[in-house]
């Protein structure tokens, strides 16, 4: 009979810790995944620390359920973030658009710091469009052993954008020739990618505009446009993880010292997935849980022996 009451009693004591761990392990998805006004922030961002994929660290903050991204360049409002596209839309609020063109060097342009550069990066159909620029900018004088001319990017330029209401307001437009012998053009539209870094300063420029292109179809002048910047982002080599940390319950993350990537598995961290660690984890308590439940069996079948007289 003692030997009845002792295996009763380990199996109800072991079942409730079972429930209990069950419990917090499926309590471990998406602790990372949060929200910042309409916005869904998640894996590769955060707006939490140590969560996401360590290239989007610092980068994404709520403010007043604003969701803004900070770069070297400066500040922008996320307007839109795109998984299955992995792009971003940002705003400036000091960028020139078709109604509105802005001067005086107020426009963060785009730069990224070097080491982000992997992730983060304007898409190819996004047009930079670079205003009042002298005529000592280097777009005229040519990178090294580079002359870079103005040219439409994704069938958008400066020719179609001179067409906006916001030129009449500020005058005539130099146009300029083909070699830039009468003097720079107003308007100087390039791809981020023949220049690397929209640096209005070290661009000798006054002002930008963006815009990008969203379908195949061609819109109806510069009115159509969708202004703003189209970020794309990349987590190659932390994709096959991150999917893999997911699977097994758990949230994306990283190591806020070395920035290793990390699954996040409620009080558990692993370098793996969540399955690793919470048998690993387990192990080492339930053999815990074994000594002090054997204990306690012991005494209460002690007990009941003592009063039975078995």
């Amino acid at each position: 009979m003692a030997y009845l009451l002792s295996a009763f009693i380990f199996i109800i004591f072991q079942t409730a810790l079972l429930l209990k761990s069950a419990h917090s392990y499926g309590q471990a998805a998406h602790t990372c995944r949060s929200y910042c006004g309409n916005l869904t922030v998640d894996y590769p961002f955060a707006i939490q620390s140590g969560c996401g994929h360590s290239g989007y660290r610092d980068l994404l903050f709520c403010i007043n359920d604003v969701l803004m991204l900070h770069i070297s360049s400066g500040s922008y409002r996320v307007l839109d973030i795109d998984y299955a596209y992995e792009s971003l839309t940002l705003d400036d609020p000091h960028m020139s658009t078709c109604s509105s063109i802005v001067f005086g060097n107020r426009g963060n342009g785009f730069v990224v710091e070097r080491w982000r550069e992997p992730y983060l990066n304007p898409t190819a159909d996004n047009v930079f469009m670079l205003l009042g620029c002298s005529a000592e900018s280097p777009l005229f004088q040519g990178f090294p052993g580079k002359h870079l001319p103005c040219r439409n990017v994704s069938g958008m330029g400066c020719e179609e954008y001179y067409g906006c209401p916001a030129w009449n307001i500020i005058g005539p437009r130099k146009v300029g020739s083909s070699v830039y012998g009468s003097g720079p053009p107003e308007c100087c539209s390039v791809s981020f990618e023949a220049i690397k870094a929209i640096n209005l300063t070290k661009l000798g420029c006054q002002g930008y505009s963006s815009a990008y292109s969203l379908a195949p179809l061609r819109v109806d002048g510069p009115h159509g446009w969708s202004y703003g910047i189209r970020v794309k982002y990349s987590v190659e080599e932390g994709g096959s993880f991150c999917k893999a940390c997911e699977a097994t319950g758990g949230s994306c993350g990283h190591n806020v010292k070395d920035f290793s990537s990390l699954c996040m598995c409620g009080t558990w961290n692993s370098t793996s997935n969540c399955d690793s660690v919470h048998s690993a984890s387990h192990r080492r308590t339930w053999s815990l849980m074994d000594v002090l439940t054997g204990f306690l069996c012991c005494i209460v079948v002690w007990n009941l022996s003592t009063k039975l007289g078995l």
